[in-house]
């Protein structure tokens, strides 16, 4: 039990879920200033050794799964679902693998930012240090566990997780090895703190734990942010839907773009970079389209009444179908006859994640990318490239869709703050 993190007071009947989750915000935040200054090296020892328990445990890891896996089918969890909770040897690896990634990124704490040296002779310098606690709060996916603990162990921050209910099986026992490899390497177990209690009670008092987490990110589904918007007392950062569109430009490389669409679609329909939603200027509509959707049998594509008439197999789209992100095999379809009205429809219905542009035009290239009011804009290239891996920052802990203080992929820099460091030699200020 100790090794899971999940370990409170003792709890008897009086004790409330307020008083369990400050006895595990108490050990976080004990812990936060021995994290701050652990040596790179030590941080670097313990995310490795992890790595190679978590493959070398794969069993117990499995094990636990398929008892997560059989109670969520038993629920009528659909099939999206039970591909985020499900754990394989290959995700395992590439859990393992994102460990690595992380170990070999520079250290970002430490890091000077910026100097200067002020007329009076005090000397300035931005030195990047960890934000303290970062708490998290996730559903499904058990590969968070790994990812997020070693982004926060990097950064120098603790990671103090709560996951969900559907989860708890391999959240547990993922955390069980990582705080394992941890003690064994000289950094504190509790860098990684996992909360047991799935109840959403507990969920909301996690989310009110001001004066021991420092930063909140979410990640989840419209629910989940709901809650966070509703409850939370401490500072969040907004890991968003990801309504992700694909526009096809007039004179676009058709070939380009239904590769691009493909992938972005039926690559891994269940994440949120995946493609949602496909808006193409007339021009290019009546020779696309059809092209899809012979390209992509298995997803349900529903659209305007344009694209209805040159494909009789799109269905008609809603008002809420064009706001959708299905995270399945669908794909809302809107043909425009400018770029001015894609560019309005992307930023109407657009969630603030990732959107593309497939063109040869240099100018709507740049008018897309100065004008959406995304995390990532794309030229050319397929929305699943908006990841923390794919874009050098090392397994991500989420991708921001708000503006402060971090935007898109959020990997170990954007765990910290700055902190001003002053020196002088006796200077007062008159």
């Amino acid at each position: 039990m100790e090794a899971s993190g999940a370990v409170g007071p003792a709890v008897g009947e009086a004790t409330t879920k307020r008083q369990v989750m400050e006895a595990l915000g108490r050990r976080a935040k004990a812990v936060a200033p021995l994290l701050a200054a652990a040596p790179t090296a030590a941080k670097d020892r313990a995310l490795r050794t992890a790595a190679d328990d978590l493959q070398a445990r794969g069993d117990e890891l499995l094990e636990a799964n398929e008892g997560d896996l059989a109670a969520a089918k038993e629920a009528g969890i659909s099939a999206t679902l039970l591909d985020r909770l499900r754990l394989t040897p290959a995700r395992i690896d590439g859990m393992a693998g994102g460990l690595r990634q992380v170990a070999d990124l520079p250290d970002p704490v430490g890091t000077v930012v910026a100097t200067d040296v002020r007329p009076n002779g005090l000397h300035l310098q931005q030195v990047r240090v960890p934000l303290g606690v970062v708490a998290i709060v996730y559903e499904s996916r058990p590969n968070v566990t790994s990812d997020a603990a070693g982004i926060c162990l990097k950064s120098g921050n603790v990671a103090f997780l709560r996951g969900s209910s559907m989860a708890i099986g391999s959240n547990l026992a993922i955390a069980a090895v990582l705080r394992q490899a941890y003690a064994a390497s000289d950094v504190p177990a509790d860098a990684l703190i996992l909360v047991e209690d799935t109840s959403r009670e507990a969920a909301v008092e996690f989310m009110r734990l001001s004066g021991y987490v420092d930063c909140l990110i979410p990640r989840g589904g419209p629910a989940l942010i709901r809650s966070i918007m509703e409850n939370a007392t401490v500072p969040f950062i907004l890991d968003g839907d990801g309504n992700c569109h694909v526009y096809v430009d007039r004179g676009a490389d058709l070939d380009m773009a239904e590769a691009i669409v493909v992938n972005g679609k039926t690559q891994r329909p269940s994440v949120c970079n995946a493609t949602e939603s496909l808006v193409v200027h007339a021009a290019e509509a009546a020779d696309l389209l059809p092209r899809l959707a012979r390209a992509m049998p298995t997803v349900e594509m529903v659209g305007d009444e344009a694209s209805r008439a040159l494909v009789p197999g799109i269905e008609p789209a809603t008002e809420s179908d064009f706001a959708t992100e299905f995270l399945d095999y669908k794909l809302s379809v809107r043909v425009v006859d400018s770029l001015d009205e894609a560019i309005d429809h992307v930023n109407h219905y657009g969630t603030g994640h990732s959107e593309v542009i497939v063109t040869a035009d240099e100018a709507a290239a740049e008018r897309f990318c100065a004008e959406i009011d995304a995390a990532a804009v794309l030229v050319n290239a397929s929305s699943r490239f908006v990841d923390g891996e794919e874009m050098g920052y090392g397994a991500e802990i989420g991708i921001s869709t708000q503006k402060l203080h971090v935007r898109g992929p959020m990997g170990v820099v954007h765990l910290t703050a700055v902190k001003n460091v002053i020196r002088g030699d006796g200077q007062i200020r008159s």
